[in-house]
């Protein structure tokens, strides 16, 4: 039977590392990829058991592909910090590594967003390719955010969810859409994207019509409405930094 590593990057997580792990016990290892945390994240997941290791972080994308290179079985399954695998995640990750036809697996993903698991905007099902065969895949270089798995080979979708705590509250959207925003331009200028100076007006307006009207997020309610606001102002500010970015390389 095929052998399945969980891999858990890391930088100060001591409140979510231990349940994350707990999650993780069906797996043959736990492994977590560290990037400097100060807090107590590194002992609480050694004292579980996990491989630790440690890399300097740089961006998404590397980082996830020296975590490749560090497992010791036939399958990965990537798992964040604030995210949980069900025992019906786990089983039917058991079975389906034994078919022959795939090298990667595609699992819906449950957002909970202050306290509420969003269902429409986009949030939902929020496919990952999580469940890879290390020596069939690698990220894409150039994003270094939203990173993008190329798989030697088929994909599959899992049925079952990948809970997901990723926003406790609204402060904790803002800041980490903010920490986002300056890789998310710096993919964007690598792939030629060239802004026009109306980009950082009419590209957060296009944003939002997405997420709340083409994409329903007005069933959401209050959450849908602040998530696609929120967006559209992430979409503005990731605008602005790109366009400044080129204005620079025009002088």
């Amino acid at each position: 039977m095929g052998k399945v590593s969980v891999i858990i990057l890391t930088k100060d997580e001591e409140d979510n590392i231990a349940d994350c792990i707990h999650s993780a016990s069906w797996a043959d290892e736990v492994i977590v990829l560290d990037s400097g945390s100060t807090d107590r994240t590194v002992e609480i997941a050694g004292g579980m058991g996990a491989r630790i290791f440690t890399h300097p972080f740089r961006n998404y994308a590397e980082q996830r592909n020296v975590a490749l290179g560090l497992a010791q079985t036939e399958w990965v399954f990537f798992v964040d910090a604030d995210e949980r695998v069900t025992p019906e995640l786990a089983e039917e990750i058991k079975q389906v590594i034994e078919d022959e036809n795939y090298v990667g697996w595609w699992v819906p993903r449950q957002n909970y967003i202050a306290g509420k698991w969003i269902r429409y905007g986009g949030w939902y099902p929020d496919y990952q390719l999580r469940l890879l065969q290390p020596d069939k895949a690698h990220y894409d270089p150039v994003w270094e955010v939203h990173e993008i798995v190329i798989l030697d080979g088929k994909a599959g979708y899992l049925r079952h969810h990948l809970i997901h705590y990723n926003y406790r509250d609204w402060r904790e959207f803002v800041t980490r859409q903010k920490n986002y925003a300056p890789l998310e331009a710096g993919v964007l200028e690598k792939r030629g994207i060239h802004p026009k100076p109306w980009s950082p007006i009419s590209m957060p307006v296009r944003e939002f019509y997405r997420r709340y009207v083409t994409l329903k997020g007005y069933r959401d309610g209050f959450h849908g409405l602040l998530l696609a606001t929120l967006m559209a102002f992430y979409t503005m500010y990731v605008y602005t930094l790109l366009l400044s970015k080129t204005a620079v390389k025009g002088k």
